[in-house]
C-alpha cells in the first residue's frame, strides 16, 4: 500500500475584526479601521486594526489615546463579537465544501486536511487558491493560507506572507526558511520559554533544532522534546473536526474601558456570568467549577477557581461563585482592567431534575430559559438586566 503524503492547510483571516467591518461597509475599505474597546474614551484598548492602520504603528493593546496620536484620521469602531462569530461560521462552511476535515483553531483561523481531495479539487496549492477566492468573493474578507505536510508547517507557512499570502512549506524547506528565524517565531514558544532558551544560547529556530534533544528533555521535560521536534518541522497531530465538540470549559472575558472597582466589578461579573450561562445552556452542558480571572493596568494577574457542590447551568450560580472569589481574593479598592469568568468541569446535560447550589433554583431556571428564548428570537439586545444601564455596565452600553 502506497502512503500518500499529508496535505494540510491553515487559513488565517487578515485583520479579521477590522476586515469584517470593511466587508459590511464598503466605504471603510482601504481606510485605517481600528476596533477598540471604547472609542469614546481615551482609555479603551485596541483589539484589532486594518493593515491601513497598522501602517501607522497601530497594534493590539494600545490605548485609544495612543492610537489617536499615532493615527489621527483613524476610524474607531466598537467591537461587535456577534458579527465576528457569524462571519467565522460562514468561512468554516466554505472550508467544509472542500473537505469534512476542518478544525477551528481560533475565531479567525482553521486547519483543513485535503489529503484525499486531489481528485476532486486539484493539488493542495490549487485548493488553497480556490479557497482564498471563495472567502474573498462570498464573505468579503482576505486571508493568508499556509500549505504543508503537517499542521505545524501549515501554521508557520501562513505567517510568512501577509496579507493575502499563499505559501507552501515542505519539510525540506525548514533549514532555509525557518531555521534563521528568531526562536520566538516558532509556534508554541512564548516569552517565558524564549527567556529560558536564551540562557542556553538558543536564539534562533536553527539553534533549537541543533541542540541535543535529550538535554532539552532533561531540562524542560516533554515540552523540551516537543520544542525540538517542532524546530525540525515534525508534527504528527491530526486535523480533528470534533475538537470543539466536547468543551472542557466555557468562558467570557472583557478588557474594560477604564479602571473598575468594587460594585462596578460585580456588575461586570453579572454580565459575564449571564453570557457564560447562555453559552453553557446552548451547548447542553452543566458545570461545577467557577473560574475568575482579573488583571489590573500594571499587569498584576489573578486566577482563582471554586468548585460548587452541584453541577449547574444557571447564571445566578455562576455569578455568585465568581462574586465570592472576587470578595475573597481581590481588594474592593484595587483597580481592575480585565475580567474573565468561566464555568469548567463540564459534563453533558442529560436531562432530569437539576439541583442548584442555591435556593430558588426553579425560579432562576425559568427566568434563564425565558431570557434565552427571547434572545434567540429577537436578538442579543432584546432583553438585559437593569444593572447594565448603569455607568458600570459594559455589555450593552459601551
Amino acid at each position: 500500500m502506497i502512503e500518500v503524503a499529508r496535505a494540510i492547510l491553515l487559513a488565517d483571516m487578515n485583520s479579521f475584526y477590522a476586515s469584517v467591518h470593511q466587508a459590511l461597509d464598503p466605504t471603510l475599505r482601504e481606510k485605517p479601521v481600528i476596533v477598540a474597546g471604547d472609542p469614546a474614551k481615551r482609555h479603551g484598548i485596541v483589539l484589532a486594526a486594518s493593515y491601513e492602520a497598522k501602517a501607522f504603528g497601530i497594534k493590539t493593546g494600545l490605548t485609544v489615546g495612543e492610537a489617536r496620536r499615532a493615527c489621527p484620521h483613524g476610524i474607531f469602531i466598537k467591537p461587535q463579537h456577534h458579527l465576528y462569530t457569524h462571519f467565522s461560521s460562514r468561512i468554516l462552511n466554505i472550508m467544509r465544501d472542500f473537505t469534512p476535515l476542518v478544525e477551528p483553531f481560533s475565531i479567525d483561523e482553521a486547519f483543513m486536511d485535503v489529503t484525499g481531495c486531489r481528485e476532486l479539487f486539484g493539488a493542495p496549492e490549487e485548493i488553497a487558491r480556490r479557497l482564498q477566492e471563495r472567502i474573498r468573493d462570498e464573505v468579503g474578507v482576505g486571508c493568508s493560507i499556509g500549505v504543508g505536510p503537517n499542521k505545524l508547517l501549515a501554521k508557520m507557512a501562513a505567517g510568512l506572507r501577509k496579507p493575502n499570502g499563499l505559501t507552501v512549506l515542505e519539510l525540506k524547506d525548514v533549514p532555509e526558511r525557518l531555521w534563521p528565524l528568531p526562536v520566538r517565531e516558532l509556534f508554541g514558544i512564548g516569552s517565558r520559554y524564549e527567556h529560558h532558551l536564551a540562557r542556553l544560547s538558543i536564539r534562533t529556530i536553527g539553534d533549537l533544532a541543533a541542540f541535543p534533544r535529550d538535554s532539552l528533555k532533561k531540562r524542560f521535560g516533554v515540552v523540551g522534546e516537543t520544542m525540538w521536534w517542532c524546530a525540525n518541522g515534525v508534527d504528527h497531530s491530526s486535523v480533528d473536526p470534533h475538537s470543539l465538540d466536547q468543551a472542557k470549559s466555557i468562558g467570557q472575558q472583557i478588557t474594560l474601558p477604564r479602571d473598575y472597582r468594587g460594585e462596578e466589578v460585580e456588575v461586570v461579573l453579572l454580565e459575564l456570568a449571564d453570557l457564560v450561562g447562555q453559552r453553557v445552556r446552548a451547548g447542553g452542558y452543566l458545570g461545577k467549577t467557577v473560574v475568575l480571572t482579573l488583571k489590573d493596568t500594571s499587569f498584576k494577574w489573578l486566577s482563582r477557581m471554586h468548585t460548587l457542590r452541584r453541577y449547574t447551568d444557571l447564571t445566578n450560580d455562576i455569578y455568585r461563585g465568581s462574586r465570592e472569589l472576587f470578595a475573597r481574593h481581590w481588594s474592593r479598592q484595587s483597580p481592575v482592567r480585565m475580567v474573565g469568568v468561566a464555568l469548567g468541569n463540564l459534563v453533558p446535560h442529560e436531562g432530569g431534575e437539576q439541583l442548584s447550589l442555591f435556593e430558588g433554583s426553579e425560579q432562576m431556571r425559568k427566568a434563564d430559559a425565558a431570557g434565552d428564548a427571547v434572545r434567540r428570537r429577537f436578538g442579543e439586545r432584546a432583553i438585559f438586566r437593569a444593572v447594565s444601564l448603569t455607568t458600570a455596565g459594559v455589555r450593552y452600553v459601551r
